[in-house]
């Protein structure tokens, strides 16, 4: 029997998935450890990576590499991303599609997304996103999107200023707080993460793929179930760099700040700049880049040691 939505809705605000699939999150390996030059052998841990097809109205959209688990609400957020959907009462249930093998085997790697009634897709949309079928753990986004369809496709537009104020302070806890909710990292060493946290550093949700844009869309896709988009006065965590389709994803869901632990790519810089989002790299310890929208950061002026001008603390 396929999961319904409602029954995935559920599921997902439980932190669940299908049982046939998150217990394929992770796998065990035989390996070869060499410590000192001394070799033995033993199991390992590893992270679970596997395809996943993204079909709307039957009709397949994309195909992602991604860890098993939160399937629905990747899916959701994928199109979220991609401007085909924007609030839960536009979808009407997302389930697993039987028959993906010869045999009639459910492989939980094929999900459906059907619209309410009454919602009219957009075909150019859905042939875009058929035109660009495939998409990787590490790329999701490869040369298809450019700034304009960005600015002309987002249903939550950012105001160039407002939105929440950050000190430095509260930024310089994320990575240590995104770390620690991160429980299948600790036993593998090979998951990205997004967290969605408050103004004030309080988290409110965390994901963990083998993908990192995964791991957002399964944020945004929580998020969507939970009626709670756009995600205005919110920061977006996540692990490692931050790309040109992050930025998208935080601009598709609302989200008005952008926080990464490594750099940022141009293009990235060029649409959080002209889309209104607050993007910060290089974020360790006290230290940080802020690359675009640095007036939603509570700062002043002082001069540094060599009479350069440093910005310091709030005003």
């Amino acid at each position: 029997m396929a999961a319904s939505y409602e029954e995935g809705r559920r599921r997902i605000s439980a932190g669940y998935g299908h049982d046939g699939v998150m217990g394929r999150m992770t796998e065990r390996r035989r390996v070869v450890r060499i410590r000192d030059g001394v070799l033995s052998e033993r199991a390992d841990t590893l992270v679970g990576e596997e395809p996943l097809e993204i079909r709307v109205a039957g009709r397949q959209v994309a195909v992602t590499m991604r860890t098993p688990g939160d399937d629905f609400a990747l899916a959701a957020g994928f199109l979220v991303s991609e401007g085909v959907f924007a609030c839960a009462q536009e979808l009407a249930r997302i389930a697993y599609c039987a028959g993906a093998t010869e045999d009639g085997t459910n492989t939980y790697n094929v999900v459906d997304v059907r619209p309410a009634e009454g919602i009219e897709l957009s075909g150019l949309a859905l042939d875009r996103l058929a035109r660009n079928v495939y998409t990787t753990s590490s790329c999701g986004l490869c040369g298809k999107a450019s700034l304009d369809a960005v600015r002309t496709t987002a249903r939550w537009p950012l105001p160039l200023t407002g939105g929440p104020r950050l000190t430095p302070e509260v930024l310089s806890a994320l990575p240590e707080r995104l770390r620690a909710a991160q429980r299948v990292f600790r036993s593998t060493g090979g998951l990205h993460a997004a967290g969605l946290f408050t103004a004030d550093g309080g988290l409110i949700d965390v994901r963990e793929d083998v993908g990192r844009h995964n791991a957002v869309d399964k944020v945004v896709g929580r998020a969507l179930t939970r009626g709670a988009l756009p995600l205005t006065d919110t920061v977006l965590m996540v692990s490692g760099r931050a790309s040109f389709e992050l930025v998208q994803k935080a601009v598709m869901a609302g989200i008005p700040v952008l926080a990464a632990v490594s750099a940022p790519s141009s293009l990235a810089v060029d649409l959080a700049a002209e889309s209104g989002v607050t993007l910060v790299g290089f974020l360790r310890g006290t230290s940080m880049n802020v690359y675009a929208g640095a007036e939603r950061l509570a700062l002043s002026v002082s001069s540094g040691p060599s009479g350069s001008s440093d910005q310091r603390l709030a005003r």
